[in-house]
């Protein structure tokens, strides 16, 4: 199998390629900048080299675009801006690769769960109806269209919740008061966290492609979310920390502005689509994903 993958830099990207080294597969990596692989099966090509010449691509079964601004940033009028516009400048150019290209590979695009909007007790599934009621559902909005109108191509919507890994993305942050001994529910702690393990993220975006009957939104969540104060709980014990200093919701606002939603606010989504085709999650509850990435800290009585 051949991959080409842009924003490959990132976390999620670097985890992506990873996993398919140890799967033999030859990739494809989009840079902004030209380097040199130090792995026979790894090849860079730029943005700029496949928007001069899109057959570069020839011979590869899917793109899987994990491009774009990241959000974590106070959201300015001029974060916002750059936000949504590198989402949709990303999609613009691989339609116009696909465009170009006589057999035209899957597209496994990111998205994101808040295109459902935010609930704390409402339950949503690939078919839920999703409200555009927000900045993030928004951009996910339009991200997500942007996608679907490429011509003659399988399009996968990869809606992601929170990605849990050790060396990256949300994760590190959110442990981080634990370590020090000051980890607390923040806000009410009541708010749902819809998550997935690093490893079946890739492993989902691999069944993705391999399953050529598969398109549309697929929630990347594991099958069981969890509150803020429950994943805090666990934290602290699977790291032998004190759990008592929670962090009231207005200290989380004047820190990071409109992006202190995504910690104060959530929703529960189920993998519907995934769990339907018979994908197999390795960490469908919190417990495992943290006995995984936490694995060298002794656990205490809660």
């Amino acid at each position: 199998m051949k991959v080409a993958i842009t924003g490959g830099t990132g976390f999620i990207g670097k985890h992506l390629i990873d996993y398919y080294m140890k799967q033999k597969a030859s990739l494809l990596v989009v840079v902004r900048k030209k380097q040199k692989s130090d792995h026979p099966l790894v090849r860079y090509v730029t943005w700029d080299e496949l928007d001069a010449n899109s057959r570069l691509l020839e011979g590869v079964d899917a793109i899987v675009n994990l491009a774009g601004e990241t959000i974590n940033q106070r959201w300015t009028d001029e974060a916002k801006k750059r936000i949504m516009q590198s989402r949709l400048d990303a999609v613009a150019r691989v339609r116009a690769w696909i465009e170009g290209m006589e057999t035209k590979p899957a597209l496994i695009n990111a998205s994101a769960v808040a295109i459902y909007g935010m609930s704390e007790t409402e339950s949503f599934i690939e078919e839920s109806e999703w409200r555009k009621d927000d900045f993030l559902s928004s951009v996910v909005d339009e991200w997500e269209a942007a996608a679907e109108q490429i011509p003659d191509t399988r399009v996968v919507l990869l809606r992601l919740g929170v990605v849990l890994g050790k060396d990256g993305g949300a994760f590190p942050k959110m442990i981080a008061p634990f370590k020090w001994g000051v980890g607390g529910r923040i806000g009410t702690g009541t708010q749902p966290m819809s998550w997935i393990h690093i490893d079946d993220l890739c492993r989902l975006i691999d069944f993705c492609i391999g399953d050529a009957e598969l398109e549309g939104p697929v929630n990347a969540t594991s099958p069981v979310a969890v509150s803020n104060d429950e994943f805090g709980r666990k934290v602290a014990k699977q790291l032998g920390k004190p759990y008592r200093f929670p962090v009231p919701a207005f200290i989380m606002k004047l820190m990071f502005g409109e992006m202190s939603q995504l910690l104060l606010k959530g929703q529960r989504v189920f993998p519907k689509v995934a769990l339907d085709r018979n994908f197999h999650f390795n960490y469908p509850v919190i417990e495992l994903a943290l006995m995984d990435l936490l694995p060298e800290r002794k656990q205490v009585k809660a």
